[in-house]
């Protein structure tokens, strides 16, 4: 056997077509940096443990439809993202009705036209999201507009909490991907990111 490195390109085209040693290869490769980059900003070992995890769980599992042209940026961007969702979930889940927001101090500010786009807007996303699986949709729907927690959503459909979490994370990329515009991507920042 060579002593030659295997490069990052060769250990994911190997990793595409199915190959277990060097999927591990690539785990041994990167995991403690992503564990230190995780550990710095979620100061919890387990927590950040668990990000590495989804991270690699996710990069296994969509194996055949990723493309990925550089291996560390690729990880690096999907550490920040699992640090991201774990941080924004430590939060408490703030509702928002129409009500509560004080936008009548805005200057402009016309009610009538922000409901009209606020339903516009709703309306394009169930566009978006039917092209997914239907228990994706499912679970988006439960987790963002019934504000039901991922352990609450994996007990009543009788999943794991992980799948929950990979399947939430599935949707929103995908709304990414089809909301290119600006301000679009604003209004549902603020409404399913923060």
């Amino acid at each position: 056997m060579h002593n030659t490195p295997v490069s990052d390109p060769e250990l994911w085209l190997a990793v595409r077509n199915d190959d277990e040693h060097a999927f591990a290869m690539l785990f041994d490769r990167y995991w403690v940096r992503l564990y230190k980059t995780a550990l710095r900003y979620l100061k919890d070992r387990e927590q950040s443990e668990e990000a590495v995890h989804d991270v690699f769980l996710n990069i296994w599992e969509r194996r055949g439809q990723l493309e990925i042209e550089s291996v560390p940026n690729f990880l690096l961007s999907a550490i920040r993202y699992q640090v991201y969702n774990r941080m924004r979930a430590a939060k408490p889940p703030v509702t928002l009705e129409l009500g509560d927001l004080e936008m009548s101090n805005l200057p402009d500010y016309n009610q009538g036209d922000f409901r009209i786009k606020n339903q516009e807007l709703l309306q394009e996303l169930s566009q978006y999201l039917e092209k997914l699986p239907k228990r994706c949709q499912e679970i988006f729907y439960m987790s963002r507009m019934d504000n039901l927690s991922n352990q609450e959503i994996a007990g009543r459909l009788g999943i794991s909490k992980r799948t929950v979490e990979n399947q939430i994370t599935m949707a929103l990329k995908h709304l990414r991907t089809c909301f290119k515009q600006v301000s679009t991507i604003l209004c549902l920042y603020y409404m399913f990111f923060k």
